[in-house]
């Protein structure tokens, strides 16, 4: 059977205002925070992860917190996040609900082949709700403030921006072993837009690759995006996922315990950090599901040095 990922692992992100990111992605966008802990390779910084009620794979979305300027927009870069909801009544709600939280939101449109809202926060970070049918499973979290039937169920689909889909089409295709499904113009006009997809595909498990040369190069900051992960289930899957790189001869970070997750990093063709992540052993490993995201959680390699990178950080609240 051809080496499969299953779908977004996670999409991680920059911000440059930690207290205000927890405020909205908690309150307005009504994720759970399942795990408050540090940059493992710039500890001065905190690593905040969003999920669904269970911190299931595929649901978190997770920000740096570095002392940047804003992004300078364009491509070689991941251009707009997709969060999943149910339903046509949803992005009616979510309109409804941003709007009185001060949030510009665009018109509900079929957009890549989904009924479709998007929106910024307020850093410029891009996303894009998109009704993902009900399909799949969802783990809402009773303490959300959003109503549990209009809660974001998970990621995707991902937009990358690319000036030329060539290369990057022959890793997603001949490495990553994607399929491409689709094709459309962008919803804005810009360039055309490749729809690539992983194992069982849908919304979860899509790579939205526009062709925009039009555009200047990308500079990230706050309101970029830095890395797109993939998931694949096991350690067995991801020492496979290691040696396949080494095959095509694809530079790669090697294997990278992150505690939660094991991570393999590298870049594709046209410059996009991308990052194959395990399912497991997940934000459990260290706290329990009823209190993840309460105290700074920090992975035995760091715990040694909680005082001095606890006093490094600003609070939160």
């Amino acid at each position: 059977m051809t080496l499969q990922l299953t779908g977004i692992h996670h999409l991680t992100a920059i911000t440059a205002d930690a207290p205000a990111n927890l405020r909205f992605y908690t309150n307005t966008l009504g994720l759970r925070l399942v795990k408050k802990t540090v940059n493992q390779d710039d500890t001065s910084a905190y690593h905040l992860f969003y999920a669904d009620g269970e911190a299931t794979p595929g649901t978190d979305l997770t920000f740096f917190d570095w002392p940047v300027g804003r992004e300078r927009r364009g491509t070689h870069s991941v251009a707009r996040t997709g969060l999943r909801v149910s339903g046509e009544k949803s992005l009616t709600w979510w309109r409804e609900h941003l709007g009185q939280s001060g949030v510009a939101s665009g018109e509900i449109a079929e957009i890549a082949g989904y009924r479709a809202l998007d929106f910024e926060d307020a850093e410029g970070q891009r996303f894009r709700l998109i009704d993902d049918g009900g399909k799949g499973e969802a783990h809402p979290w009773s303490k959300s403030p959003v109503p549990v039937e209009h809660q974001i169920r998970g990621l995707g689909p991902i937009t990358l921006s690319v000036p030329d889909l060539a290369p990057t089409e022959l890793v997603l295709t001949k490495v990553m072993n994607m399929r491409q499904v689709r094709d459309h113009a962008s919803a804005d006009g810009n360039g055309h837009v490749h729809v690539f997809a992983m194992g069982e595909g849908g919304p979860a498990a899509e790579l939205h690759v526009a062709v925009q040369p039009n555009l200047p190069t990308a500079q990230q900051g706050a309101g970029a995006v830095h890395h797109v992960a993939f998931r694949t289930p096991d350690i067995e899957s991801m020492h496979e996922w290691t040696e396949r790189l080494k095959s095509v001869r694809l530079p790669s970070s090697g294997e990278v315990e992150r505690y939660y997750f094991r991570s393999l990093y590298f870049r594709e063709p046209n410059g996009i950090l991308f990052e194959i992540a395990t399912d497991g052993p997940g934000f459990t490993a260290d706290e329990p599901l009823e209190t993840l995201g309460e105290r700074l959680a920090l992975p035995p390699f760091l715990e040694p040095r909680r005082a001095s990178i606890e006093a490094g950080l600003k609070p939160l609240v």
